[in-house]
């Protein structure tokens, strides 16, 4: 039988102290490197996440052509000829959600046929919808059950002049059509359908990265952009901290009543997630209703945060958590209930917890399955600070976007038990 390494963190009988800087954003770091490469020249971008995410996603550029370089922790320096060149082998991408989905789409400006792959875990996440739109764009890409493996016959060019996609399915697949919109021949319409978009907040991200790297977007309206066809110019880029990194280090100063400094302002953040911290401000007495939909990668923090709330709160508009890097309505659903039983409820695509600020200081046998998922990794870390006995499985997970998040909490005075089962 294979070992399965364990942490459990020691709950402190002190307020955590200190000061932590969080990794750079994945979300940007990502649409950074993307955009260097697709511009001709050399750009540097600094304060950047090295991540496994991050990896796959400078990895799979370094196949098709681009040089990058990295001098320090923090740091890329991406050199290109501003295309994407064929690559000798399939691209893999392990469990990249943001890498996946924005190469599906910039890989149609390659003269050649490119596949995309993954792990496990990424063969099972959708990506149908954003083929569909591509595909009516009049591009060639196909994948056998509208999950990964992906081929994408590129011709050299993108011909199309606009694109169609439902919004309220995943702010990426938006986000990978208005990037690839700036490599067009003439300009691109990218149009959202149905009346939601998830989490548009990305999408603002998106729009701020490629204007940086020289594009030029004009909002039609609420639900239509036209992106011109000026491709991208090299640039040097700054990127903030990763906000969904921070959330955690927030929710570990509430449930202790310590001080931690970020080195940044709360305000100073742009990224979605950092809504979140508005939420953690009032525990215990956290909002009976949190709307999950613009701030998804927050919600395993909230809710943990919730379980020692002093009333009850129901999380909706969950349903996209369900094709993250596993479905996170069923693993938070099913962690909180190792704590204690009925401590949450699943109507639909809503998450109930129940709320017990009686459960602080109290022990448990809990193993937590993480599903590999480092957002349910760091989440329950949380619950360990205040109740005893949690056993989170494959802590070495978080190395997906925060390698140091262990380390982070140690710095604090944060002990913890590391375990091959």
């Amino acid at each position: 039988m294979s070992t399965q390494k364990t942490v459990t963190v020691i709950a402190p009988d002190f307020s955590l102290r200190g000061k932590v800087t969080p990794p750079g954003s994945k979300s940007i770091t990502n649409r950074a490197l993307l955009l260097a490469a697709l511009a001709s020249g050399t750009s540097r971008l600094t304060g950047a996440l090295k991540s496994d995410d991050t990896r796959h996603m400078s990895n799979a550029l370094r196949l098709m052509g681009v040089i990058i370089d990295e001098p320090d922790d923090t740091t890329f320096v991406v050199t290109s000829q501003g295309r994407l060149q064929v690559p000798g082998q399939a691209l893999f991408l392990g469990n990249a959600g943001t890498a996946m989905r924005f190469l599906t789409a910039a890989v149609a400006t390659v003269d050649g046929t490119v596949v995309l792959d993954g792990d496990d875990y990424m063969r099972k996440r959708p990506i149908g919808p954003l083929l569909a739109s591509l595909r009516q764009g009049g591009l060639n890409v196909d994948s056998p059950n509208g999950c990964p493996p992906v081929t994408v016959q590129g011709a050299g060019q993108v011909q199309a002049r606009r694109f169609e996609i439902d919004g309220g399915l995943s702010s990426q697949y938006v986000s990978a059509l208005l990037m690839l919109a700036a490599c067009g021949q003439a300009p691109i319409e990218v149009a959202l359908t149905g009346k939601d978009i998830g989490a548009r907040g990305y999408v603002d991200l998106t729009l701020a990265c490629m204007r940086a790297f020289g594009a030029r977007v004009e909002a039609l309206d609420d639900s239509t952009w036209r992106v011109a066809a000026t491709g991208y110019t090299a640039t040097d880029y700054l990127i903030e901290p990763d906000a969904s990194a921070a959330t955690y280090l927030w929710a570990a100063q509430a449930l202790t009543d310590g001080a931690i400094d970020l080195g940044v302002a709360d305000a100073d953040f742009t990224q979605p997630d950092a809504r979140a911290n508005e939420v953690i401000v009032q525990f215990p007495n956290m909002p009976a209703v949190i709307n999950g939909s613009q701030m998804q990668d927050a919600i395993p923090t909230l809710a943990v945060l919730a379980a020692f709330n002093r009333t009850p709160v129901r999380f909706t508009e969950l349903a996209n958590l369900r094709v993250k890097e596993c479905d996170r309505v069923q693993a938070l659903y099913d962690g909180l209930n190792a704590i204690r039983p009925g401590l949450a409820t699943v109507e639909g695509d809503d998450l109930l917890v129940a709320a017990d600020p009686a459960l602080a200081g109290t022990s448990c046998n809990a193993l937590i399955d993480t599903h590999a998922d480092h957002r349910i990794a760091m989440c329950f870390a949380l619950a360990g600070l205040k109740v005893s006995g949690i056993r989170i499985q494959d802590p070495d997970c978080v190395a997906k976007t925060y390698p140091g998040y262990w380390q982070a909490l140690a710095s604090l005075g944060v002990q913890m038990q590391f375990e091959n089962a």
